[in-house]
């Protein structure tokens, strides 16, 4: 990067967890972040451009707005749009629909198509 060195920036030792957490998700996962939040706009008539949904916040409640019927909406896209078959009762769910990036880490483990 034009302006910086290497040298330049002081490093500060961080747990490995802490490490992982400081970098940016990888250019696929931003993709299909996208991919995805357009998928929500266009099938649940949201008034919010893809761009503008934060991919930390939570879909479900405060964050999107997203309420149980707009879930299962998104689980059947989904299903369809990626392979994926999502059970209402599963554990998971709730972890999955968390956010943005974490629907479509799980996404991109995964998926079929």
């Amino acid at each position: 990067m034009p302006g910086y060195s290497r040298t330049s920036i002081e490093a500060q030792p961080m747990s490995d967890k802490a490490s992982l957490m400081q970098q940016p998700a990888p250019l696929a996962d931003v993709g299909l972040q996208r991919e995805i939040a357009t998928l929500f706009v266009r099938a649940l008539n949201l008034e919010v451009a893809p761009e503008d949904i934060e991919p930390d916040a939570p879909l479900y409640g405060t964050g999107l707005g997203l309420d149980s019927i707009d879930i299962l909406e998104v689980a059947l896209l989904v299903s369809k749009q990626y392979g994926i078959q999502l059970r209402a009762d599963s554990q998971e769910n709730q972890q999955i629909f968390r956010s943005l990036r974490h629907l479509a880490e799980y996404i991109a483990a995964q998926r079929t198509k």
